[in-house]
């Protein structure tokens, strides 16, 4: 595939889903069709963007990477002629039928699979007077990371939780990322201390475009009952160029321009002047 370094508009889904799959993806529907028609080349959609309710329903939904959800965006991305995200979706696995994976999925704007990432890292925590989680506890943790070339260059695929942990940023852009997508439900609690502290860090020491479609409000999942929002850009210097704010479903659109995320690596050549490992 060719992979050219012009500027191109990227757009970050802000969605609130819940436990309604069907309302779910007509609303990531309505905003990938948004996007395009401002011109967007790159679409994200958030993490668990057809399902966000009970967990036990959850697992029971899931599906194959071949099931239905993916094959609907994959025809989402061939209508609208873009490169699109599948921020994350349940996905069966054999097994463990009491777990599923929080599955990633890149598209072409062919509709073809470029690469799919199942996260890493599980968000079990428990914030004194926030919000106590066991995301382990339904979903089984990926063992990979993902690195797609795609038309608009490199892109390197995380998952929310995966944004505290920056050694995975950092083999993203060793494997040649240039631009790593975020899909996120940031619950309120820790969003509003660390989403944007964390974005800018991670592009900041990647010197890589983060694209990080969002979650936004109230959900009827019993461990994240509210999330955070701010769908957001940043840039490889750690500017946010876009963000959605928090008051209710949208769109962050920002124009990326690859050749930034050379110009800063010349400037501040990081990853030469690394002498520790990891």
């Amino acid at each position: 595939m060719t992979v050219t370094s012009d500027r191109f508009l990227a757009a970050a889904l802000q969605m609130r889903s819940t436990s309604d799959a069907a309302a779910n993806l007509r609303q990531a529907e309505e905003l990938v069709a948004r996007a395009a028609a401002y011109g967007a080349r790159l679409v994200a959609t958030p993490e668990n963007t057809n399902y966000l309710g009970p967990h036990d329903e959850k697992v029971r939904r899931a599906e194959p990477l071949g099931g239905p959800t993916v094959s609907r965006f994959a025809e989402l991305a061939a209508r609208h002629g873009v490169v699109l995200l599948l921020g994350s979706f349940n996905e069966r696995v054999d097994g463990d039928p009491r777990r599923c994976a929080n599955t990633s999925v890149l598209f072409g704007p062919d509709g073809a699979v470029l690469a799919t990432y199942r996260k890493i890292h599980l968000f079990d925590v428990d914030v004194p007077g926030g919000v106590t989680f066991r995301e382990s506890a339904t979903v089984v943790p990926g063992e990979e990371t993902a690195v797609a070339e795609t038309a608009l260059g490199r892109v390197g695929l995380s998952i929310c939780y995966d944004l505290r942990f920056g050694e995975l940023y950092r083999r993203l852009a060793a494997d040649g990322a240039t631009l790593v997508t975020v899909p996120s439900a940031f619950t309120l609690a820790t969003g509003k201390d660390h989403w944007h502290a964390l974005l800018r860090a991670r592009a900041i020491e990647t010197q890589c475009w983060l694209v990080a479609p969002a979650q936004v409000g109230s959900h009827d999942d019993e461990g994240l009952k509210e999330s955070y929002g701010h769908a957001a850009i940043v840039d490889p210097w750690g500017a946010v160029a876009a963000d959605a704010g928090a008051a209710g479903p949208g769109l962050a659109l920002a124009e990326v321009e690859p050749a930034r995320a050379a110009a800063a690596r010349r400037a501040i050549p990081v990853a030469g002047h690394r002498r520790l490992p990891g």
